[in-house]
């Protein structure tokens, strides 16, 4: 029996099983990468971490058992609105960018701007023109400067 006889009668057949193969390993390496990456997101899925769900609503974890994927996760969307929803509609975790304020970062600061404003207003608080124009500017101070030096001039 020659290659070409034998090609001809069972080709078809090693075709198959080597699409078979590569269909098998293919599958089950994709399966490990997914598992991966599901490890990997239980891992940064912390209490604290803002993530994406799968409606598109940005949220951040208040509670998450990453051992019984079957509990839900406590999300809280906004101040004081939590909602429970199933482990598996966290989407992703979000890392929040350098530079931006959150919200509560953005109220804490407003509020502390409010205190201050406040205290201006009661004489409570000078600001440090009002010092120097005070003390008859005889202490000239650059704010360009660097701190502990004085000015020439």
């Amino acid at each position: 029996m020659d290659f070409a006889t034998f090609l001809s009668n069972y080709g078809l057949i090693i075709l198959l099983v080597v699409l078979l193969v590569f269909m098998f390993w293919s599958s089950r390496r994709r399966m490990q990468k997914q598992k991966a990456e599901q490890e990997q997101k239980a891992r940064q899925t912390v209490p604290g971490s803002e993530v994406l769900l799968q409606g598109g609503l940005y949220g951040t974890i208040v509670s998450y058992d990453a051992e019984n994927l079957d509990q839900p996760a406590i999300v809280e969307l906004a101040p004081g609105v939590q909602i429970k929803v199933h482990s598996q509609a966290i989407l992703r975790v979000v890392t929040p960018e350098v530079g931006t304020v959150t919200e509560d970062e953005y109220l804490a600061a407003e509020e502390s701007h409010a205190e201050y404003a406040e205290g201006v207003a009661n004489g409570d608080i000078t600001s440090i023109s009002d010092d120097q124009s005070a003390a008859g500017g005889k202490d000239k101070v650059d704010p360009d400067a660097e701190p502990g030096t004085k000015s020439q001039g």
